[in-house]
């Protein structure tokens, strides 16, 4: 072998030694990324089902109270059906939204009628639910971070190469529809 062969066989081998390194080091931060998007899934999961479990309780301490509000109950009741944990992510972030929203309803109008709010079951429980609101809106948060990494991982190079190797797609924010998430009109 001449010097330059083995020069071009050594430069030639560096190159593929990088190339190889940096697949290997993309597939696995995405990877990472993949299992953190899951978890932070996971995490929200649980308290949509916390939130699902506790509202029915809400909604019976608060109906013989509230008998001629029916139609804030109704509601309430309505979102809380409309939850399945198999949907689709964006699916599941319109009906959590949606739920939320009942929610709040039903909170202004708790706060209307002092012998509601006086209620200490009504209080716990509506602490308790507002606790969960409140996990609910960081743990989305902590997911669509996670999304969104992945997402610009992903799109950039060199992943951008290895993304349809391995199938890897955009992934879905949880998020309402743009719609649902506009403020409401009101006339000042």
């Amino acid at each position: 072998m001449t010097p330059g062969s083995l020069a071009a066989a050594f430069a030639v081998g560096l190159v593929l030694a990088i190339v190889v390194f940096l697949a290997i080091t993309s597939y696995n931060a995405v990877m990472a990324l993949r299992q953190r998007i899951d978890k932070a899934w996971a995490n929200i999961d649980v308290v949509l089902k916390q939130r699902h479990d506790q509202l029915p309780a809400l909604v019976s301490a608060v109906r013989g109270l509230l008998a001629f509000e029916q139609g804030v109950l109704t509601e309430v009741a309505r979102a809380r059906a409309a939850y399945s944990p198999t949907e689709p992510i964006p699916e599941q972030a319109v009906h959590a939204e949606a739920t939320s929203r009942a929610v709040r309803s039903l909170f202004a109008v708790v706060e209307a009628y002092p012998q509601v709010r006086s209620d200490t079951n009504v209080l716990d429980l509506q602490n308790e639910i507002e606790r969960l609101e409140g996990m609910i809106a960081d743990r989305r948060e902590l997911y669509n971070d996670q999304v969104y990494r992945y997402n610009a991982r992903i799109s950039t190079w060199p992943t951008l190469l290895l993304a349809p190797l391995f199938g890897w797609r955009q992934r879905q924010f949880f998020a309402a529809e743009p719609d649902e998430a506009s403020r409401p009109a009101t006339d000042l």
